[in-house]
């Protein structure tokens, strides 16, 4: 009686599978065409980006290797090409290292160089900010202390990984000036700044003796 049981179970089921598959069947063959195109196509994008991220790279070292080799000319025009089409990544390096090499040939080109990365609001604003320490760091000799403030200030923001960088750099440029007192307050801030690094900290801590030991005077 069981197996008699057994049997109508089987029958039903399979009736019951065969009516769905009547109605859905096409739906379901549609639906799996699609994933496995789908499958297919990520795969292929995959391999294309992986593809692209090789060539950049390659393209990147030959770059840094001109760089390294004194063909300042040739750096800049490999990193700017660079920049133009490979993936986010190195897009974002090769655009930095082409300012680096526009400075090395024009420190006035390189600034403009990174006051463009610096305002522009596709980058994450970490690299925005360095690009603005970066031209104020090509700035500080032919800019007066307040020109150069105006930079970095937004720099000086509390929780500001790059503000212990600015006020050593405003620091200095303070010394050069003659603003012992203000040199004094920017060298004090950066040391007792636990979020500043301790290679950092101690660079202020000996500018902070310069400063104390005032002005070199005139030997009479």
């Amino acid at each position: 009686m069981a197996d008699i049981f057994r049997e109508i179970e089987d029958d039903v089921r399979r009736d019951k599978a065969a009516d769905v598959w009547k109605k859905h069947g096409p739906l379901l063959v549609g639906l799996a065409v699609l994933i496995v195109l789908a499958t297919a196509g990520w795969r292929a994008w995959v391999y294309y980006e992986d593809k692209r991220a090789e060539d950049a790279g390659a393209r990147f070292e030959a770059a840094i290797e001109a760089s390294r080799s004194g063909d300042t000319a040739k750096a800049e025009q490999d990193f700017a090409a660079i920049a133009k089409d490979a993936p986010a990544g190195y897009e974002r390096l090769a655009r930095f290292r082409e300012a680096a090499e526009n400075a090395r040939i024009d420190p006035a080109k390189g600034i403009k160089a990174y006051e463009v990365l610096a305002t522009d609001t596709a980058q994450p604003q970490i690299l925005r900010d360095l690009a603005r320490l970066r031209a104020a760091l090509l700035a500080v000799d032919s800019e007066p202390h307040d020109a150069l403030k105006t930079r970095l200030d937004p720099l000086l923001a509390a929780g500001n990984p790059w503000g212990p960088n600015a006020r050593e750099l405003l620091g200095l440029a303070a010394l050069n000036a003659g603003d012992y007192e203000g040199a004094g307050k920017l060298f004090d801030a950066i040391i007792v700044d636990r979020n500043a690094p301790p290679s950092l900290r101690q660079r202020a801590d000996l500018l902070l003796g310069l400063v104390r030991s005032g002005p070199v005077k005139p030997a009479s």
